[in-house]
């Protein structure tokens, strides 16, 4: 357990180190300072061991986040289990766990998520950023989109409180109202996250713009090397206008613990990493000197 720095505060917990989806826009191949790997990232996965927690009731009330530099529900979690394993130590610690996956293993341990899910507080978080299989075949290995919708509907059903993330949204390609009209009836909240390209993938990321939608590179240029931030806060307000069109909350920077009425879950705008980065779920903003 670390302390987590995402916006919405509380603990991170991995359960293991790398991770096979290999996401081109993967922020966690920072991890590879701290892990002696000198293989590409997405190629290599680490299998965590933990002394038992002994007192879980220290976390009570506490948010835990399984799942921040890895996927614990990777395809290898089905051999080795360190997920469940995990959930099985928190069940009755009374934590807010909130499980951050791009998978429909989840759905093994629906048994074990209703029991924690009874006595704790639960979210289920899925990451989709396109309806598009075929882009988002050339962004992770992860299951297909339609396996992530029907695992988020299943859990949806089961009573489980789940968030449709929009991250990273990757300008003139992502559509937002699209996956908002699609996941509306099953999700209580949307995360809204803007793709933030930085250390060795912003390349990757700017030559498969070139290779694949050359139409957009002179908007990639003035977002990423110019720095112009019209784009998104064009995005901000489109979103604040869904979330009128389905009468739904729009918050920034926070996530309400709330089960909605279906059909109009709470967006959030979690845009501007920089500006949410350590925020502690507390609807402020950290203020950014600029030049």
């Amino acid at each position: 357990m670390t302390k987590s720095k995402t916006p919405i505060g509380g603990y991170s917990v991995n359960p293991y180190v790398g991770c096979p989806h290999a996401c081109k826009y993967c922020y966690a191949s920072f991890m590879k300072r701290f892990t002696g790997h000198t293989e590409e990232w997405g190629t290599f996965m680490d299998v965590k061991d933990w002394p038992e927690i002994k007192n879980p009731k220290k976390y009570a009330g506490q948010k835990v986040i399984i799942g921040t530099v890895t996927d614990g529900y990777n395809p290898l979690e089905e051999t080795y289990k360190n997920t469940r394993r995990l959930l099985e130590e928190l069940k009755d610690s009374g934590a807010d766990i909130l499980i951050c996956t791009k998978s429909d293993l989840v759905l093994r341990d629906l048994d074990l998520l209703k029991e924690i899910n009874e006595n704790s507080r639960l979210t289920v978080s899925w990451s989709i950023n396109t309806l598009d299989e075929e882009f988002k075949d050339d962004m992770d290995a992860a299951v297909s989109i339609e396996r992530r919708l029907a695992a988020m509907k299943e859990v949806y059903a089961a009573g489980i409180r789940t968030i449709c993330f929009i991250s990273p949204v990757f300008p003139g390609i992502t559509d937002i109202e699209a996956i908002i009209d699609r996941t509306k009836d099953q999700c209580d909240l949307v995360w809204l996250e803007n793709l933030n390209l930085r250390g060795g993938f912003k390349a990757d990321i700017m030559k498969y713009i070139s290779d694949k939608h050359p139409d957009l590179v002179p908007l990639y240029d003035e977002i990423y090397n110019k720095k112009n931030r019209s784009y998104f806060e064009a995005l901000e307000k489109k979103a604040e206008e869904l979330a009128k069109k389905y009468d739904c909350r729009f918050v920034d920077n926070e996530t309400p613990y709330e089960r909605v009425e279906k059909g109009h879950p709470t967006i959030v705008n979690y845009f501007y990493h920089e500006e949410v980065r350590g925020t502690a779920n507390s609807g402020k903003r950290n203020v950014i000197h600029k030049p």
